[in-house]
């Protein structure tokens, strides 16, 4: 095992429309900006930032993997904790979100509902349910 590999700090997405991506971060999660430049905007939530980088730059990060295009499927899948998914489902469609799914009881314990951003990044609400 390697040790310093257990505290999430950053999680960088990838996004064709930076403007759009950044929006629906700001507007529909109320994160606030840390830092921003014209390829990239960084949010920050409780725990971890995001860092909402123009596809055309991830190479530089990821090659020589190529990047993933948005109509090509999930490029993954972040989930969050929520007290409770019908009204966090509730309060995201005001907002204009589709969802994609949900909210749904699963066998290991969770309520869930997944939705994705403008770029592809497909998040999940999920409410702890006693079994």
């Amino acid at each position: 095992m390697i040790k310093g590999l257990n505290k999430l700090d950053v999680i960088t997405l990838f996004a064709e429309d930076l403007a759009a991506t950044k929006a629906f971060y700001t507007d529909i999660f109320g994160l606030e900006v840390v830092y921003e430049n014209e390829d990239s905007a960084v949010v920050k939530l409780d725990n971890l930032m995001i860092n909402i980088l123009t596809a055309a730059n991830a190479p530089e990060l990821i090659t020589p993997s190529p990047v993933g295009a948005p109509d090509t499927g999930p490029r993954a899948l972040l989930t969050i904790e929520v007290p409770d998914a019908n009204a966090t489902c509730a309060d995201l469609e005001r907002h204009g979100v589709t969802l994609l799914n949900g909210p749904i009881d699963r066998p290991w314990g969770r309520r869930t509902a997944a939705f994705s951003d403008p770029s592809g990044n497909t998040w999940e609400i999920a409410q702890v349910i006693q079994s």
